[in-house]
Formats: structure tokens, C-alpha cells, sequence
């Protein structure tokens, strides 16, 4: 019985440390090309065009690395077009941006699915981002981008 224990105690800490390596980065540019292989020699997959779209990184090769994007898209980008600046998407829609980490403050807007949020800081389950003109609180469970 002994045995089991020890089995499962390391087999749950040995997949926190899987998923401990993926992590979040951004776009840094409004042109960025997903490769199907870790190289320049690999064709094209797609176009991203918006800078400061999050991807979730989930493998390295040499100077690429493999990602995953919020419509599950995965391929190979070259570091260079890669950025540790904080964003996230909605991934609810109608959420609103709070003037404080709070419910039950002032409502400064409404946001829709997929809308692409700067994050300044994160506390506890809130977020300060800023989307345009607005700069405010969502909760961090209506976020992609994330860990």
C-alpha cells in the first residue's frame, strides 16, 4: 500500500513538472509567420497579425519554439518574433472591465469574445488590463494567456 503512495506522490509531481514548462509569451510584431518545423527551410502554416497575441509555449528547438494559440493552432516560431509582454484574450463574451478588483464597482466597459487585453498586473483572481481607451479589472477566469 506503501508503495502506491509513494507511486502516486511522484507520478502527480512529476506531471506538475510537464506542465510546468509550458508558459505564455506574446507577439512582437503585427507580421509573424507559424512554421510547420523549427526552421526558415519549413513552409509557412499561417500569418498571425496582430502584435501582442498570446501563445502558450510548448516546446523549444534551438532558436524556435513550438506553440499553441487560442484557437488551438500549433506550429513553430522563431524567438525574435517573440516577447515577454503580459496579454490575454477574453474568452467569454459581454465581460465587463471594473474600475476596481471588484464586482461591485463602477462598470467602465463591456468586452466581447476574443478581445485582446494588456495586462498590467494580477492579484489574487483580478487583472489590471487595458483594452484601447479603458484601463481597469477583469477576473483572471475570463483570460487566455495565463499560467
Amino acid at each position: 500500500m506503501l508503495k502506491i503512495f509513494y507511486i502516486f506522490i511522484f507520478s502527480y509531481f512529476s506531471f506538475q513538472s510537464l506542465l510546468a514548462n509550458e508558459y505564455f509569451l506574446t507577439l512582437r510584431n503585427d507580421k509573424v509567420n507559424l512554421r510547420q518545423g523549427p526552421s526558415f527551410e519549413y513552409p509557412i502554416k499561417l500569418f498571425y497579425k496582430k502584435e501582442f497575441l498570446p501563445v502558450l509555449i510548448q516546446d523549444k528547438f534551438e532558436n524556435f519554439r513550438k506553440i499553441r494559440d487560442h484557437e488551438n493552432n500549433t506550429g513553430w516560431i522563431h524567438i525574435s518574433q517573440l516577447s515577454k509582454k503580459k496579454a490575454a484574450i477574453t474568452i467569454d463574451d459581454d465581460q465587463l472591465i471594473f474600475k476596481k478588483p471588484s464586482i461591485y464597482s463602477k462598470p467602465l466597459a463591456i468586452l466581447k469574445k476574443g478581445r485582446l487585453c494588456k495586462i498590467h498586473k494580477c492579484k489574487d483572481e483580478w487583472c489590471k488590463v487595458s483594452v484601447e481607451k479603458y484601463k481597469g479589472w477583469v477576473k483572471k477566469n475570463i483570460l487566455w494567456g495565463l499560467l
